[in-house]
């Protein structure tokens, strides 16, 4: 009442102007598409964009000598982007280079062509169209790593539960509150006073928890009202146990959402599914890289990746760029952890970028729910491929962090038993403290020291 009477309240107020800070650039959208789309397409990452360190000297020739050559070069990464639905045919990208699969790009091409393209590319003598497609379907293999697309499944009848535990409430003191309403008017100071009553009508304190528990979504009332009840008796034994009847009601009253809320989370650490068994699925041997959007601070450059920066906090407003091994031009990081370990990447890795949201199909579970998953890097070298995960040393041992990493480690194992059986390379997962990223080590200790395992193995 006192703030509300004030001349600068907010209530006083007729206008209130709100002036961006002073050097607020504000924030654009930049979308960054592939170096195999850039250079296909022959567009550039967002060409208005400067940067901070000399630009790459361009190629001496072309990749494509002609419109004509460029136009089948697309045409064929849009066949490509339709066999690769066919793992049985085509199990990597290395299968594309077979004569049987070449003649079937050829043909598929050959169909989309206008006329007029056709007459252009047969009065283009420097090449021919199969060569072309030849030339495309190796282009697309060196920028690019293979991503199986790898589902599992349940068999069979699905059952879920949740085990009987002890609830964790020590931390829950909750007190009556006071109940009855005080309204005044700012223009007479008059006062009233309206009391606010309190009733679990016909309802029992362990009915009330129970019928809050019931609304979430993941809870079935009929197969679980027992272990609802029991743990709505814990909770109420603990009020009891310095709260009168009176103050038991008061609470539950006021209280019962965070009760129940407080109940549901514990729920999830004691989550359990039974299945008769898991069928795994390729549908697909490798996927292509997925066009990605980054937010970043308007009159900012493109940085260095190489570059120190000395508010770290302002890092994930940044694009970096400048690299050489890189599936993409441009990249966006989350720590200066992340920036650090990409200077790793360009240095010992074949060819590596950063993952998109759905680029893998990856889930986890987190208590009742399936979360998706992207790891922060992916990392081709000579005989594997490296998915990894940076996580702040505190977080290493987290129960959400352990999901994620057991997720991924499964995921590693099946697209290795599809990649291997066809001549591709095994993948492993990399789960890496943040204070061991240091540029004196080499991938190849990272992937001696935190190749992630399963707990007991």
């Amino acid at each position: 009442i006192d703030e509300a009477n004030s001349p600068n309240s907010p209530l006083r107020l007729k206008q209130v102007v709100l002036e961006p800070p002073e050097g607020d650039a504000g924030t654009r959208s930049v979308d960054v598409i592939s170096n195999l789309d850039q250079m296909v397409g022959g567009t550039v990452n967002s060409d208005s964009l400067t940067t901070s360190y000399p630009a790459a000297k361009a190629p001496d020739q072309p990749i494509f000598n002609s419109v004509a050559e460029r136009e089948v070069a697309q045409l064929t990464l849009n066949v490509i982007d339709q066999l690769h639905h066919q793992p049985v045919d085509v199990p990597t990208s290395q299968a594309l280079l077979q004569p049987a699969i070449q003649q079937r790009v050829v043909s598929a091409v050959t169909e989309q062509l206008t006329d007029q393209q056709q007459t252009l590319f047969l009065e283009d003598e420097s090449t021919t169209l199969a060569a072309a497609v030849k030339k495309t379907t190796q282009l697309m293999i060196d920028n690019s790593i293979d991503i199986p697309q790898v589902t599992v499944v349940p068999e069979g009848e699905v059952r879920y539960g949740y085990h009987t535990f002890t609830l964790d409430i020590s931390g829950l003191n909750l007190q009556p509150a006071e109940r009855d309403i005080v309204i005044q008017s700012l223009e007479t100071n008059q006062q009233q006073t309206m009391a606010a009553g309190y009733t679990l009508a016909e309802r029992t304190p362990a009915d009330l928890i129970v019928e809050v528990l019931s609304a979430f979504d993941d809870i079935a009332y009929d197969d679980h009202a027992e272990l609802l009840y029991d743990l709505a008796d814990q909770v109420i034994d603990h009020l009891n146990g310095y709260l009168s009847e009176d103050g038991l009601r008061n609470v539950l009253s006021g209280n019962v959402r965070l009760i129940a809320k407080t109940i549901h989370a514990q729920l999830a650490d004691h989550f359990w599914e039974e299945a008769s068994g898991y069928t795994v699925t390729v549908s697909s041997g490798f996927t292509p890289l997925k066009q990605s959007a980054y937010t970043t601070v308007a009159d900012q450059p493109v940085h260095y990746y190489r570059d120190t920066i000395s508010d770290k906090k302002s890092i994930r407003q940044l694009l970096f760029g400048g690299f050489g091994r890189c599936l993409y031009p441009l990249q966006k990081f989350d720590s200066d952890t992340e920036r650090l370990f990409s200077v790793i990447l360009e240095r010992d890795a074949q060819k590596w970028f950063k993952p998109v949201k759905g680029q893998f199909t990856i889930f986890y579970r987190n208590g009742s729910e399936q979360a998706d998953y992207q790891p922060d890097f992916v990392a081709e070298i000579d005989d594997r491929v490296l998915m990894i995960e940076t996580k702040a040393s505190r977080e290493i041992e987290d129960k959400i962090v352990l999901a994620k990493a057991e997720a991924a480690r499964q995921w590693c194992d099946n697209a290795s038993q599809h990649l291997l059986q066809h001549g591709g390379k095994a993948w492993n997962y990399l789960l890496i403290p943040h204070d061991k990223v240091k540029e004196n080590l080499r991938l190849v200790d990272y992937q001696s020291m935190f190749l992630y395992r399963s707990a007991g193995v």
